[in-house]
């Protein structure tokens, strides 16, 4: 079986002349916009304590509410700004989103209560994805021969805004105050703003912009193997990274001391996605290399394996080594699935269904958690392990299935 990739048999696309410059801009704007996003993770039970709230168990209730707010807006509009980006411009979606977030990152330093956080943090997600927009638009522009490589870079950078946000929430609040960090990280987000504005260029396509307003998006798909496959695999990666989250600390509790757990436990959520962050952009030039669906494949089986050790650790850094390990083997799949998804869409339907494979990712990116909390109180910490590995390692056989026998020059 060959592949049905929508490019094929179509005449090669000219490489704008600006990706590369386009690909600087959106790395900056997603690593601070990233960053703006989850610098309130450190002081968020604090500051929810100061806009009123005193009972203890409704503090960690409406953290999680507020947290939570974004990326459940977020998973719901994404498909929709990607096809607006698909008629209207990519460029002028990550304008939106960055001066949406300028506001709203602003506004929530001004709150007066948690009910004026939660809904700021609902207007965060609803007006948001400046990182999502900039992988649908570096996707569509770098030449296709490079793009698995872009979008890895892009996913670091990414990435390392998830990893440097809280660090810097730790550290500005007790010299500016947590309003003044807000209000910092609202200005931050305004030049990113202005940078979009003025430095990336997007070439217009009249022909685009009427396939887009006629194309039906799923319907215009030729292949949807590929594509279904993508947005399960989005899904399952996020699962499969977030799974861990809620029994860290006391998995981790089982061989340190008390004084020294919240440390050890940072540590180990954060050597995953430092993996990925060195591996993400070396593994997006290899798959532009041998192939797209030969590394997504390696990927899930690495992964799997190093899955069954972490269920059998007897101290800390031996999690810490194989969390790291993990990281790197996942670090290639974001950008690979992105690009599977452009080789097998049209153009016009781009922005689209990568905002279904956001979606996805969302989706996951809550349930992750869910299920490894419940699974790690009434089964056991390891079967959190093990049952992730299983789920990785069908994913792995799933994308055999259905990936083509031969990845021509992919």
């Amino acid at each position: 079986m060959t592949e049905t990739r929508w490019d094929a048999a179509a005449p090669a696309e000219p490489e704008t002349a600006h990706w590369m410059r386009n690909l600087i801009i959106c790395l900056v704007g997603s690593f601070t916009t990233i960053v703006a996003m989850t610098l309130l993770l450190p002081f968020l039970p604090l500051y929810v304590e100061e806009l009123g709230v005193s009972d203890k168990a409704a503090i960690v209730q409406w953290s999680g509410i507020a947290y939570g707010a974004t990326f459940f807006a977020a998973a719901f509009v994404a498909p929709l700004w990607g096809r607006l980006g698909d008629i209207y411009g990519r460029k002028l979606m990550l304008i939106r989103a960055s001066l949406g977030m300028t506001v709203a990152i602003s506004l929530m330093g001004m709150a007066g209560n948690v009910w004026q956080l939660v809904a700021l943090r609902l207007f965060t997600g609803l007006a948001g994805g400046y990182a999502s927009g900039s992988m649908v638009l570096v996707a569509a522009q770098t030449p296709k021969h490079r793009s698995a490589w872009a979008l890895g870079t892009l996913s670091a950078g990414i990435m390392a805004g998830n990893l440097v946000g809280p660090l810097i929430g730790g550290a500005l609040p007790p010299v500016i105050g947590i309003r003044g960090t807000f209000l910092l990280a609202g200005g931050v987000i305004f030049f990113t703003f202005l940078a979009t504005t003025f430095l990336i260029k997007e070439e217009k396509s009249t022909a685009r912009k009427k396939a887009a307003k006629a194309s039906g998006s799923w319907a215009s798909i030729p292949d949807k193997r590929p594509v279904l496959a993508m947005l399960s695999l989005g899904l399952l990666l996020m699962l499969a990274n977030m799974s861990i989250e809620p029994i860290i600390t006391v998995y981790v509790a089982q061989f340190v001391s008390d004084a020294n757990v919240t440390m050890v436990s940072g540590v180990v959520m954060a050597a995953a996605a430092l993996g990925s962050i060195l591996s993400s952009s070396w593994l997006g030039k290899l798959a532009d290399r041998i192939g797209y669906w030969s590394v997504i494949m390696a990927a899930l089986a690495v992964a799997a394996l190093l899955l069954i050790p972490q269920a059998f650790v007897t101290s800390a850094w031996q999690l810490i080594g194989l969390r790291f390990l993990m990281g790197v083997a996942l670090g290639g799949l974001l950008p690979c699935i992105t690009a599977v998804i452009r080789h097998n869409v049209p153009d016009a339907a781009t922005g689209s269904i990568l905002g279904l494979s956001i979606s996805s990712q969302y989706v996951g990116q809550v349930a992750g958690p869910v299920m490894g909390g419940f699974v790690g109180g009434h089964i056991g910490m390891r079967a959190v392990f093990l049952g992730t590995c299983v789920l990785l390692a069908l994913g792995a056989v799933y994308c055999w299935w259905v990936s083509p026998k031969k990845e021509a020059s992919m």
